[in-house]
């Protein structure tokens, strides 16, 4: 299953393990970010499409049909696809951006956990997969990263153990800082590529509203039951993603008040 995207995924990985002296944390951030670079595009268009959602959003027209079929739930919904044609906007157009998140997310995990294998059959399995003998001398590769003992394993901080009460059994079995950061940057980056809708009708803007609260709760769960190098691949994709949605708003979501 995906094995065209997730061979060439454990290579990359543990290509940049080596040319970064055995850091495997690195790796994956250095990953990260070449994969937000090539899937550039396709971010830059759920940039464009949230932006156009505001500027029809808070132009004459849409203000108009709003008030005009304010008890006609119907007859607003088909002006408002009228709106959508004639400003060239897609109301799922934010959507396939996700889609393509979630696809290459699955890769990634099995990448990541292909390339901190344990036993001995994993071993050969991972050797199979690499391209060059070069590589294959690395296994089994440090998975250690700050205070993460193995990145293989769903990642949790013991630095409370020794002074959390036995009547608090959930932190002293570990905080997921990872986990919990990741539920913060995802909601974040959901909140910022999501467009404000002045109208409760609006079936675009209330999508995105459910999307920007279920995203973060799916990789929240993702994220806390997964090893911890996917957690840092969506920590890291998040805050990439935030500086682009925030660069990006700087220069056009600002003009976002021009009529139509």
């Amino acid at each position: 299953m995906l094995e065209f995207l997730i061979v060439p995924f454990v290579n990359a990985l543990v290509y940049l393990y080596d040319l970064l002296g055995g850091n495997f944390g690195l790796a994956v951030i250095i990953f990260t970010i070449a994969l937000r670079l090539v899937t550039y595009p396709f971010t830059k268009q759920q940039m464009e499409s949230s932006r156009k959602m505001q500027e029809l959003q808070s132009s004459r027209k849409y203000k108009t049909i709003q008030k005009k079929y304010k008890n006609d739930k119907e007859k607003f919904a088909q002006e408002q696809m009228k709106l959508y044609q004639e400003m060239g906007i897609n109301p799922l157009g934010s959507c396939l951006p996700s889609l393509i998140s979630m696809f290459i997310i699955i890769p990634v995990y099995f990448s990541v956990s292909r390339a901190l294998v344990f036993t001995p059959l994993q071993m050969l399995q991972l050797k199979a997969d690499l391209y060059s003998s070069t590589f294959a001398k690395l296994i089994p590769l440090n998975s250690e990263w700050l205070w993460i003992k193995d990145l293989g394993q769903p990642e949790r901080w013991h630095g409370l153990s020794n002074i959390i009460p036995e009547s608090f059994p959930i932190l002293g079995a570990g905080i997921p800082i990872l986990t919990i950061l990741v539920v913060i940057s995802s909601y974040v980056q959901s909140k910022m590529i999501t467009p404000a809708s002045s109208s409760p009708d609006d079936q675009s803007a209330a999508m995105g509203k459910s999307m920007s609260l279920m995203m973060p709760i799916m990789f929240a769960f993702i994220a806390y039951t997964s090893p911890g190098g996917l957690a840092l691949y969506f920590l890291i994709s998040n805050l990439i993603g935030i500086v682009q949605y925030g660069l990006m708003g700087k220069a056009n979501i600002g003009k976002s008040g021009a009529k139509a």
